[in-house]
């Protein structure tokens, strides 16, 4: 059976200028990316969307009428003063089943660094930097002419590091994520409610309760139920793989912590990201195995759970996919309602600050 993997891709028309003297950069031809993917058997990727029709994809999620639905930040990472706002929440349809998006609709625009979406309850929950808001369409033309602020008075010192990483869960609630540099004050009917720090957010709206489910983890990007309700994390700046989210838990960066737990796989990549794979379609040796992108690393990384007393064992296996060019840069992933697996991909060289220590400027003798 052939399964096909979805590729969400940010296309970038790369200059030595833009990157800073860089060289060596790669083709942004998506023939030439897609031929440099190494594949798990059996499988096949298509490219499902790219630039124009999509700019930077930070988070994705589907509708309940199949359709895609993703934030798109043009002004993330950097606010550069005097611009003009130009963040969006898109929807992504295929209209006519060839496996490629053929419609997009801009929901919403005018929005400020938008970190997350969530279809839900008639519209979209959409983390928009410092506050939750929701957006609905009452007119039927597609596109939100109600905004509601659901949330206030999260953290701002970090743009890598806002509210962010929407999932609904079992007990119909959203969840939600911040990260370590982020200092947030919730006005809430149930008083404030404060995280200083990374950690979980769970929030019911039928009641506009707030409470923190975790909290420690640095910079955590992928969050995920399995088919029993259990939650896992993985973390784009700490090094443990897997880790189990149990309610009250706590990790090692939380403030004043007196016991703490640690991540399934200590050691292991830093990790953006994460989804299971299941269906009748997945072959058998893969269902229920956990995969999270190593955006650094160009692959998207791939566990085995196991239960291990009140907790879990979590051992990594091969690479779910990999990829010899350099500017695959995996961020989310995504089960799709057709069966077919979704990759969000930035499709750039430098994706964040810290790859800017392996892409410096020549110097002026260098540079002859």
């Amino acid at each position: 059976m052939i399964t096909r993997l979805l590729l969400i891709t940010s296309l970038t028309t790369f200059s030595a200028l833009a990157q800073r003297g860089l060289r060596d950069i790669p083709d942004p031809d998506p023939v030439k990316q897609q031929a440099a993917f190494n594949l798990p058997e059996g499988m096949e990727i298509e490219l499902f969307a790219s630039d124009p029709m999509i700019a930077k994809p930070v988070q994705m999620n589907f509708d309940n009428k199949g359709r895609l639905w993703l934030v798109s930040s043009g002004m993330y990472p950097h606010i550069v003063p005097g611009a003009e706002e130009n963040d969006r929440v898109l929807v992504l349809e295929d209209t006519n089943g060839d496996g490629k998006a053929d419609k997009r609709t801009v929901f919403a625009d005018d929005l400020h660094i938008p970190t997350a979406v969530l279809p839900a309850d008639g519209g979209a929950y959409v983390a928009n930097s410092t506050e939750i808001i929701f957006l609905k369409d009452t007119n039927g033309d597609g596109k939100a002419d109600h905004r509601r602020v659901v949330l206030s008075g999260f953290g701002t010192e970090d743009t890598h590091h806002l509210v962010h990483t929407f999932e609904q869960g079992p007990d119909g609630m959203l969840y939600f994520l911040q990260s370590i540099y982020i200092h947030s004050h919730l006005e809430t009917p149930y008083g404030v409610r404060r995280l200083m720090g990374g950690g979980i957010w769970h929030f019911r709206p039928e009641t506009q309760r707030a409470e923190i489910l975790s909290k420690g983890l640095i910079n955590p990007w992928g969050f995920i139920f399995d088919e029993y309700g259990q939650t896992f994390a993985t973390d784009g700046a700490g090094g443990h793989g897997i880790n189990d989210i149990f309610p009250r838990s706590v990790f090692r960066t939380s403030p004043g912590a007196q016991r703490i737990v640690d991540g399934l796989n200590p050691g292991q990549p830093k990790l953006c990201g994460l989804e299971i794979l299941s269906g009748s379609h997945v072959p058998e040796n893969l269902r229920g195995v956990l995969i999270a992108p190593d955006f650094r690393g160009h692959r998207i990384n791939a566990y085995r759970l196991s239960p291990n007393g009140s907790s879990y064992t979590s051992t990594r296996i091969d690479d779910f996919l990999s990829s010899s060019h350099r500017a695959f840069r995996p961020i989310d992933v995504k089960m799709g309602p057709d069966g077919a697996l979704y990759i969000a991909d930035w499709y750039n060289p430098i994706i964040q600050h810290g790859d800017c220590l392996l892409y410096t400027s020549p110097s002026p003798r260098d540079r002859g």
